[in-house]
């Protein structure tokens, strides 16, 4: 049994992953990429997201040879355009598929265009508590990867560019050997934010204290909490909120000191590049879907009796208490004491 299994794993030379997911779910999946190519070396590993913007996250990933976009809420929502995509992955032959999106019909049906092959499908852990790296991870064992032993850091491949860019946005505005703090004050869902009115408190302070340069990070979606918080600040930040790709988001992230940010996907990106971060969980479990690796601090208050939840609506009568017990002092603390490290 175990020659045979490994002669069919020798045969694996073309992988598909399905993962239309939002930003910290596919860069959890580096780990998950990483573990394939030592396995299976010879192999070519594609993966499939749900948006053109998420290409960047794999754009200079160098074990990642093609980046696939299945959007099925815009290019692909037409059965006819849907079909072509199914054509296009039928032609590529995959030997082995991933499919991280169990749930979807449509990603089950993408997923047959490569039909005769092995198929590995993800389960999310139930009755247990473990993160989505470690859980990720677990679709593998098929394949006699020895789990205990994979890294589980997260990656995210900048380019030149990029990376030259930011170079030159922290010249223009003399950050270089300035302590340089970004705040992210976004969320996919209102109820892991923080207040606005807190991040302005904060940003105030570390610049006043701590000598430090607050920069406000984040999408389209931030805007009007940016504005809000610049309004409320008597220093003022440097606002790149709306202002940056993900790719240069990243490159901008690698060169600040720390990131304050709520579970969202800047939080990762930062992890991925090697930032350190302070993370604000509120309702959410951290040990599911928290910053990875050490050097990172989370802020959580799970003395409140409805947390952990997962609603995506607060049922409490003090509405967010799990954010609202979060104070700036406290977030200030475990800034200025992570600062003290070194980081």
């Amino acid at each position: 049994m175990g020659n045979s299994g490994a002669m069919a794993e020798s045969s694996i030379t073309n992988i598909l992953i399905i993962k239309p997911g939002a930003i910290g779910d596919l860069l959890q999946m580096t780990p998950v990429i990483r573990a394939l190519h030592k396995k299976l070396p010879q192999a070519r590993i594609s993966i499939m997201v749900g948006n053109a913007a998420s290409i960047d996250l794999f754009r200079h990933h160098p074990l990642v040879h093609e980046v696939i976009v299945f959007d099925k809420r815009g290019e692909h929502r037409s059965f006819p355009a849907l079909f072509k995509l199914w054509r296009r992955l039928r032609d590529q032959k995959y030997d082995l598929v991933l499919n991280y999106q169990r749930s979807n019909l449509m990603a089950w049906f993408l997923a047959s265009a490569a039909f005769p092959c092995r198929v590995l499908v993800y389960n999310k852990a139930r009755g247990r508590t473990v993160h989505a790296v470690v859980n990720h991870l677990e679709t593998l064992a098929p394949l006699d990867i020895d789990l205990t032993h994979v890294e589980q850091r997260l990656e995210f491949f900048l380019g030149e560019e990029e990376s030259w860019h930011a170079g030159e946005l922290f010249g223009v505005q003399g950050l270089d050997g300035k302590k340089v703090i970004a705040l992210n004050p976004g969320a996919s869902n209102l109820i892991k934010c923080w207040s606005t009115g807190r991040f302005a408190a904060l940003g105030d302070r570390l610049a006043m204290e701590l000598g430090a340069k607050v920069i406000l990070v984040g999408g389209g979606a931030e805007r009007e909490l940016a504005r809000d918080i610049c309004s409320q600040m008597r220093s003022e930040p440097l606002n790149l909120v709306e202002k940056t790709s993900l790719l240069q988001l990243g490159a901008v992230l690698a060169r600040c000191n720390l990131l304050v940010s709520g579970d969202t996907g800047p939080m990762h990106m930062a992890t991925a590049v090697g930032t350190p971060v302070v993370a604000l969980f509120g309702a959410i479990e951290p040990l599911r879907t928290g910053p990875v690796g050490n050097g990172h601090t989370v802020i959580r208050h799970g003395e409140i009796d409805c947390v952990p939840c997962n609603g995506k609506r607060c049922k409490n009568r003090h509405y967010l208490e799990c954010m609202e017990k979060i104070t700036v002092e406290e977030v200030f603390d475990a800034v200025a004491s992570m600062l003290a490290k070194g980081h």
